[in-house]
């Protein structure tokens, strides 16, 4: 799934990509943007694959927006003058959308940007942002002990803090690497942090977590 933001100072415009957008099954569009300094703010928090956007705005033009955007996002550029072109492509636009375009094209693009993120090397993550009260913060697998799950919140258990955080412990599931495993329906932890496994517990540093029957054999 492609996961996008499109940033265009006309409203009639968003309208048109978030009505394609509707129609490609891959697309997950989850925002959308007027001004410009909104988009790039969501942009500074949320990590997407591909940006729509829009060349001629006023503020800060869609050119000089896509060379602040990280190496790996993917820009297609969206405009009604066929000038920024060639501007695009110096730019390693993965595609260049001319209004108004029809379905079909938005499609076409859509399915270069998948083409070209499924060719970019994956790389293990060694962290995950967790969204707390206080905004994103970003957690190394290696601080993280355990994880465990009450109710909508799962609480994060660091070598030197705690966070919480509101999610479901399945989403959280399949964030974590394989070194995470379950001991227990309410309870996951780093197998890495390991300090001693008694027959119903563990140890992890200065705490202790449940094993429940269910689980036992996850961790021989």
């Amino acid at each position: 799934m492609l996961k996008a933001i499109a940033i265009d100072d006309e409203n009639m415009a968003l309208e048109v990509i978030k009505a394609h957008a509707g129609k490609v099954p891959f697309l997950d569009l989850q925002a959308v943007f007027s001004d410009a300094i909104q988009g790039l703010e969501y942009l500074k928090k949320e990590e997407v694959d591909v940006v729509f956007l829009d060349i001629n705005m006023p503020d800060i033009s869609g050119i000089d927006l896509a060379a602040m955007l990280p190496k790996e996002t993917l820009v297609i550029f969206t405009t009604a003058y066929s000038d920024f072109a060639v501007k695009g492509f110096e730019l390693e636009a993965t595609d260049y959308l001319l209004k108004p375009f029809p379905l079909s094209r938005f499609l076409k693009s859509c399915q270069r940007a998948q083409e070209w993120k499924e060719l970019q090397p994956s790389e293990e993550p060694d962290h995950l942002f967790i969204k707390t009260s206080e905004g994103k913060i970003k957690v190394s697998f290696d601080d993280l002990l355990f994880c465990e799950a009450a109710g909508n919140y799962v609480t994060f258990q660091l070598v030197d803090q705690k966070l919480i955080s509101r999610m479901t412990f399945k989403d959280l599931e399949n964030t974590l690497p394989e070194h995470f495993v379950k001991t227990h329906r309410s309870y996951l932890i780093n197998k890495r942090k390991l300090d001693r496994i008694e027959r119903h517990q563990v140890h992890l540093g200065k705490y202790v977590v449940p094993i429940s029957v269910s689980f036992s054999g996850v961790l021989e």
